[in-house]
Formats: structure tokens, C-alpha cells, sequence
């Protein structure tokens, strides 16, 4: 099977998962206590001023015609019209994703220039006080909290020392760059931790390997042993740990962006959710179930890519 049609197989394969992610969505909204006519008008609102409203939002109408009316304006690409923004969902969406999406790829690209030489040194040095340290430091960012570690490098990074804004998304690459940098380390810091323990086991796995005996008998020298045959060899598996990571990590930015005030694709989700913006709420959902089901396709691409014996089949 080709590239383009294994692609295609597997966005037609989304579209289930899709469908199932919009209903539950748009159940779980429905069994939430109060509703958007209520928050909107508050204490001044009669139950006939309620009823009203309800209706002139539609919320009036049964169950299964509203999430029909959902359903059509999600293939026409609108998600429907936000409550309390009065603005197309899909625009807000839209105006929202840039920060969420840098915010996503550079802890990503953090993770790896943290993970793969730790992983190599703590590798080639097993048993150390390399090894030892790296592995402490690994446990550590994986039993701390992310919210809580954010809120120290807030105080110490950002407000004792200003190295670094603490909230905010900025203008242009560097800008961007810096104003995401604490919030990107946090999420990196513990993907780090996930490839850097996969990417040792499978180094030292590889490294114990026949072949490697074979390589180094042959005259090769360690690094081209190591660059040629081992750190290819032993990517394999920890591509599908930073694929099935960066899925969580696209959930996990809704915290993130909470705590460091980031314009993004979570921030909006969460005042949503308090506002009882039922289309907004569903439109979001939608949008991060549809960057997972992405990125787990570009994992499974790259996976073919790395390992020649992989079959798109």
C-alpha cells in the first residue's frame, strides 16, 4: 500500500472515532448542572426570561435534534455559533490555535534536545554516576506535578530573576520563543523523562546485540558504531513513545496554558466550560481529537519511515 492511500485508509478511519468524540462531548455537556441561559442571565432572569432565552439558543429543542444540528455544523466547518462570543466557532478556533500549536512543537523539540543525549550518556556510562543522576532527575520530573512545578519557575525564573515573561504568547518567532519558553519546558520536562528512560532501554538493548559485536569487529569506530547502527536501531520504539506522549501532551497544554496565561486552544477551553458555552465546548473537543488522530498518523508515518520492515500494509 502506498503512502497516499495508507493516509487516506487512515483518515477514513478517523471519522468513527470522530463521531463518537461529538457525542460524548455533547452528552457530557448535557448532564453538567446549570445552563447557559441561567449564567447568562443570572439573578435577573425570571424562569419565563429562561425559557425564553433557551429557546433563542435552542436549547429548547430535544436531544437529538440538537446534536444533529451539532453534527451539520461541524461538516460545514462553522462548529456553530459561540454563546458567549456571539462569533463563529471555527474562527475562534482558528484565532486560538497558533499559540497552542507552537506551545505543543516547541516542548516537543525541547523534549528531544533533552532526551537523546541524556539517554546516550546515561546508556554508554550504565550503571554511573552519570547514569545515576539522569535517572534521579528522571524520577523527579516524573513524580512532580506540572501545574506545581510551573508555578515555581514562574517565581523563580520569571518574577525573582526575569529571565522570562510569565504569561502571554508575544509577537513574531522571537518573541513567540521566549514567551513560551517556561511553559515549553514544563511540558518537555516530563516527555524528556518518558524517552529518555524508553530511549536507554533500547539503546542498551541494541548495544548487547549481535550485529554491534559484527560492526565493532569490522574496524568501525565507536561513534560511527553508535551514529550508524545503534541510535538508529534503537529510535524505533521510543518515536512511538514521543507519538503516543505528544497525544497527551496536546490534552495536558489546557493546564499549562492556565497557569502561564497562554492564548490558547486550552485557555479558551476552560472559560468555556465555566461559561457553559455548549457549541464553543464542543467545537474544542472536536479540535484536539482531531490534532491526536493527526499526530498519531505522523507517528505512525515516521514509524514506517525509521523502520524499513514496518509495512504500510
Amino acid at each position: 500500500m502506498g503512502f497516499l492511500a495508507y493516509t487516506f485508509r487512515r483518515l477514513i478511519e478517523m471519522v468513527p472515532v470522530l463521531i463518537g468524540i461529538t457525542l460524548a462531548a455533547f452528552l457530557l455537556l448535557r448532564v453538567m448542572p446549570g445552563d447557559p441561559a441561567t449564567l447568562i442571565l443570572g439573578t435577573r432572569g425570571d424562569e419565563k426570561d429562561i425559557a425564553a432565552l433557551q429557546a433563542q439558543l435552542g436549547l429548547d429543542r430535544p436531544l437529538w435534534e440538537q446534536y444533529f444540528r451539532f453534527v451539520l455544523d461541524v461538516v460545514r466547518g462553522s462548529f456553530g455559533q459561540s454563546i458567549a462570543y456571539g462569533r463563529p466557532v471555527a474562527e475562534l478556533i482558528l484565532q486560538r490555535l497558533p499559540a497552542s500549536l507552537w506551545l505543543v512543537a516547541y516542548s516537543t523539540v525541547l523534549a528531544i534536545v533533552m532526551a537523546v543525549p541524556a539517554a546516550i550518556l546515561a546508556a554508554l556510562r550504565r550503571g554511573g554516576a552519570v547514569d545515576l543522576m539522569l535517572r534521579g532527575l528522571l524520577v523527579f520530573a516524573l513524580a512532580t506535578p506540572s501545574f506545581w512545578l510551573g508555578i515555581l519557575l514562574i517565581l523563580a525564573l520569571g518574577l525573582k530573576l526575569g529571565l522570562f515573561p510569565v504569561s502571554g504568547y508575544g509577537e513574531g518567532v522571537g518573541s513567540h520563543l521566549w514567551h513560551l519558553f517556561l511553559p515549553s519546558l514544563v511540558i518537555a520536562l516530563t516527555t524528556a523523562a518518558i524517552v529518555m528512560r524508553n530511549l536507554r532501554s533500547s539503546l542498551l538493548a541494541v548495544l548487547n546485540a549481535d550485529f554491534i559485536d559484527s560492526a565493532r569487529a569490522k574496524g568501525l569506530s565507536s561513534r560511527r558504531v553508535l551514529l550508524r547502527h545503534v541510535l538508529p536501531n534503537a529510535l524505533i520504539s521510543a518515536v512511538s513513545v514521543l507519538g503516543v506522549h505528544t497525544s497527551w501532551i496536546i490534552g495536558g497544554t489546557v493546564v499549562i496554558e492556565a497557569v502561564f496565561g497562554v492564548p490558547g486552544l486550552g485557555n479558551l477551553l476552560i472559560a468555556s466550560i465555566f461559561g457553559r458555552d455548549y457549541p464553543l465546548v464542543q467545537g474544542l473537543t472536536v479540535a484536539f481529537a482531531i490534532l491526536v488522530v493527526l499526530v498519531n498518523l505522523a507517528t505512525d508515518l515516521a514509524y514506517a519511515a525509521i523502520d524499513p520492515r514496518v509495512s504500510l500494509d
